[in-house]
């Protein structure tokens, strides 16, 4: 379930959608990549902004699948880049992380400026905790109607720690190898900036973290970025529509995590299969709708109103 969809093939998903590009300040020296998929009429339609997780990009197989269904569906959609993904690097002198809800929250208001005053926000693992963030953290701008995460890391903690389980050992390399790569770009960008030293002995997603997450956004370590970005402290303070859907076989987001208080909420929904792992969720087939389950429950959440 979690790898089958990465590679599935899906020819001709955007054909005929049309996509511009679009750069977002999201802080006095940062910057993010949005891929837009405008309707044309946008300030007459609703939008959906979309946030992938760690190491993924505007261009993951859920970020293109999702966009295109709800294009399709009449929003206009906007795929963002986290800080420094998708070829970014050069647009912030810092690191993205999981406690960064407020790029989130400052696409939503550019947006909501320009005039679109029907906006929704999906998030995918690390980008479903921002986006239940988001949501828990302020007050909800007027024009914020609802947010979706998939599988969100609501407890960080919970989730290395599973993720340096040995069963998991796949995930775990894929993440730190590629995060590894991601630094040294960023050192021949900002030279001085990062050491490279420790860069050789690290195994572990934990181990990163404590090297350059961690100091790079204010945190004494592993341990405090995790309690400190965790989504779960601000569930119950969400007032717009939620919809969380997570599998009871996530290898790494434990299920245990979504049996909290925080979500009696009664803004709050959730659905958790038995199946689907980290993100995949395929169905067999159906007349009616393709195999990307979770896809398609979210494009249905949106075009509903949040009406369950």
């Amino acid at each position: 379930m979690t790898l089958v969809p990465r590679y599935w093939p899906r020819p001709g998903l955007r054909a005929g959608i049309p996509v511009t590009f679009r750069l977002f300040a999201v802080s006095a020296d940062s910057q993010i990549l949005g891929h837009c998929h405008w309707q044309p009429d946008p300030t007459q339609r609703p939008a959906l902004i979309l946030v992938h997780g760690l190491e993924g990009c505007a261009d993951s197989h859920y970020m293109l699948g999702l966009a295109c269904k709800a294009w399709k569906a009449g929003f206009s959609v906007i795929r963002l880049n986290q800080r420094n993904c998708g070829g970014t690097e050069h647009l912030t002198p810092t690191l993205y992380h999981g406690g960064l809800s407020g790029d989130v929250r400052a696409v939503v208001d550019e947006l909501s400026v320009q005039g679109i005053d029907a906006i929704w926000v999906a998030g995918y693992s690390m980008g479903g905790n921002l986006v239940l963030r988001m949501a828990g953290e302020t007050k909800a701008n007027p024009s914020l109607k609802g947010v979706m995460a998939v599988c969100p890391n609501i407890d960080p903690e919970a989730c290395v720690t599973a993720l340096e389980q040995p069963r998991n050992w796949i995930y775990q390399h894929y993440f730190v190898t590629s995060l590894k790569s991601r630094i040294l770009r960023k050192a021949a960008l900002f030279p001085g900036k990062y050491d490279l030293g420790r860069l050789r002995r690290i195994r572990t997603l934990r181990e990163f973290d404590h090297a350059y997450t961690a100091p790079d956004s204010g945190h004494l370590s592993a341990e405090d970025y995790y309690e400190q970005t965790g989504a779960r402290h601000v569930l119950d303070r969400v007032s717009v529509p939620a919809l969380i859907i997570t599998a009871q076989d996530d290898p790494f987001i434990p299920y245990r995590m979504f049996r909290t208080t925080a979500l009696t909420n009664p803004a709050i929904r959730l659905i958790a299969p038995e199946k689907g792992g980290h993100c995949g969720f395929v169905q067999g087939a159906r007349s009616d709708e393709d195999r990307y389950w979770a896809e398609n429950r979210l494009v249905e959440f949106i075009a509903r109103g949040a009406q369950w």
